[in-house]
């Protein structure tokens, strides 16, 4: 027997990864879609466009759409309604962090209004939403 003949018969024990990365894969796209789905919370409404909008850790949502209707993490409030609110979600959490989500088409005003009563309460930390339009230079 030459070392030739040996070399033809051995068994070839190697593991296939090909597999476990392909499922690996798939539930990660899964668990990133479910994410985005599950941090989208609130009034669906036309936001406007902004070049530097990206993803907010959102605490308290709280919504404006175009006819001046103002909502609370979804849920429709009036002026002492959403200051309630914000006190008791202040209350929960020191940090509290607001985001303020205005349809383009809202009245200023209302959302100038909106962002008094959360300074009233002690709300500090207010960030405004936006879907993102692309570079810069894609903005009008």
């Amino acid at each position: 027997m030459s070392a030739h003949d040996l070399a033809d018969d051995d068994i070839v024990a190697g593991i296939n990864v090909t597999p476990l990365v392909d499922i690996t894969l798939v539930l990660l796209v899964i668990f990133m879609v479910t994410a985005k789905i599950v941090v989208q919370q609130g009034v669906p409404m036309d936001l406007p466009k902004a070049a530097s909008a990206g993803a907010t850790q959102t605490v308290f949502t709280v919504s404006v759409d175009a006819a001046g209707k103002v909502f609370a993490n979804g849920a429709p409030v009036s002026a002492p309604e959403l200051r309630a609110a914000a006190t008791r979600a202040l209350a929960e959490n020191e940090q509290l962090r607001t985001v303020v989500q205005a349809a383009g088409a809202a009245r200023h005003d209302a959302v100038l209004h909106v962002v008094d009563d959360l300074r009233e309460v002690g709300v500090v930390k207010i960030a405004f939403a936006a879907d993102r339009t692309g570079t810069p230079a894609e903005a009008p």
